[in-house]
């Protein structure tokens, strides 16, 4: 959602005439695009802002602006903590990006932009900024209904609001007539688009008009939350030619008494079986989670059920953390909190054992051949390119053209803990 907001946000500023810059000591605008729904990453954005203080002192024309999650969270209190900032806009309102920088470059004050209750259909579009790429994000929701216990992201992206499905459709379409072959759908829970509208399609009817588009080769979506996940949405995996065979279906924990304390909705045997109904629609589906340790009053019985559940499903990969406190959320109010070098113990378990498994999921691999949809060139050069599967494993090999964009057959020859290499077999 961050790299989709900031691409946004960079399409206003090249449609005003502005080039980007790779240094910032040569930047007349510097936004800083922050993420509130953990501890670490809010802290590392608030120190990257101390340090363009001395930009500032340099450049006293230089806008510096921050923008995101916890710009909605923090809000006037940044210009308190920053003094050299000039505007802050939380997530909802940088469709006006465009008229703050111009209220400012004509000697206005500084601004907080900080509105929750605006339309996310009117949020800034991305079209044009995607040259040169053969994948796209693309928002079609904003905001949170679920109220996690843990979670800071209904506070600061605000509730719940689907895009009109025709935007959602006209822009997709538009993506692909400029050589975008992948599209992923982006929202806060992408499987509750339009569940509280009343004519507007839901989310499997806009996969399957999507699916329609001449031309796009993939479609993914993320992020999906198990209780919303229905039995017409996993059919879609069956009935559509472009959704891929992966999804991301966060489970947060393995025990049934840190689900209900996490306020999420489901158990552990119901998302068992969504697992089992997901596996025996599409065999081939790649299954990835996202896993929380050390929630509050989680005894090391309940962190066991987490690890059982690991060996149980065999995840092709999980996303995992320790529970980062935030200020404002039930959880932050519970008691018996966790020692944080308990929880990191719990995390080095946790992450070990899925190592394990994922490696032994890539190894299988070995030998078969993959559809490959090129993304460009890949880190070490020599005419090294890389792509990712159906699967979403990133796959690097060795190719003499330029063939980003297209699909390829490669045989995997080697896998490993987070790529597969391979050898291709087929040009497009």
């Amino acid at each position: 959602m961050n790299k989709y907001d900031s691409d946004s946000i960079s399409q206003v500023l090249i449609n005003r005439g502005y080039e980007q810059t790779q240094s910032m000591q040569d930047a007349n605008v510097i936004m800083v695009n922050t993420c509130a729904v953990r501890e670490k990453a809010e802290a590392k954005a608030l120190s990257l802002i101390g340090r363009l203080s001395n930009l500032k002192r340099r450049n006293s024309d230089c806008i510096i602006a921050v923008v995101g999650c916890v710009a909605q969270e923090k809000g006037m209190e940044l210009f308190q903590r920053f003094p050299y900032l000039d505007l802050v806009v939380g997530p909802r309102n940088i469709h006006h990006i465009e008229e703050y920088l111009s209220q400012i470059k004509a000697g206005g004050e500084r601004i907080c932009a900080a509105d929750m209750t605006a339309d996310p259909s009117l949020s800034v579009r991305c079209n044009g900024f995607v040259q040169d790429k053969a994948t796209s994000f693309l928002k079609i929701m904003e905001g949170c209904d679920n109220f996690c216990t843990y979670c800071i992201v209904p506070y600061v992206r605000g509730r719940e609001r689907s895009i009109p499905e025709k935007q959602v459709i006209d822009e997709a379409t538009y993506l692909v007539s400029r050589g975008i072959k992948e599209i992923t759908l982006i929202g806060q829970n992408v499987n509750s688009y339009n569940a509280n509208g009343t004519n507007g399609l839901r989310f499997p009817d806009l996969m399957r008009e999507l699916d329609r588009i001449p031309g796009l080769k993939r479609l993914r979506f993320t992020t999906s939350h198990p209780k919303d996940l229905s039995d017409e949405l996993i059919r879609c995996f069956a009935d559509l030619h472009s959704l891929c065979s992966h999804i991301h279906l966060p489970v947060q924990s393995g025990s049934d008494k840190i689900l209900r304390l996490m306020h999420r909705g489901y158990t552990r045997d119901t998302y068992t079986r969504l697992i089992k109904l997901l596996r025996n629609t599409r065999p081939d589906i790649a299954i990835t989670s996202d896993m929380i340790v050390g929630f509050p009053g989680e005894t090391e019985s309940d962190f066991k059920e987490s690890l059982r559940l690991i060996d149980e499903i065999k995840f092709d990969n999980i996303f995992s953390f320790k529970y980062s406190e935030r200020v404002g959320t039930t959880a932050s109010r519970l008691p018996d909190k966790i020692d944080e070098y308990e929880k990191y113990r719990r995390l080095y378990v946790l992450q070990e054992k899925q190592r394990q498994i994922t490696l032994s999921k890539n190894l299988l691999l070995t030998g078969t051949t993959q559809e490959v949809l090129v993304e460009g060139p890949g880190k070490r050069g020599e005419a090294q390119l890389t792509g990712r599967t159906t699967g979403n494993k990133v796959v690097n090999f060795h190719a003499k053209d330029d063939l980003k964009g297209q699909l390829v057959t490669v045989r995997i020859v080697e896998a490993f803990q987070n790529s597969l290499f391979g050898e291709m077999v087929e040009s497009p």
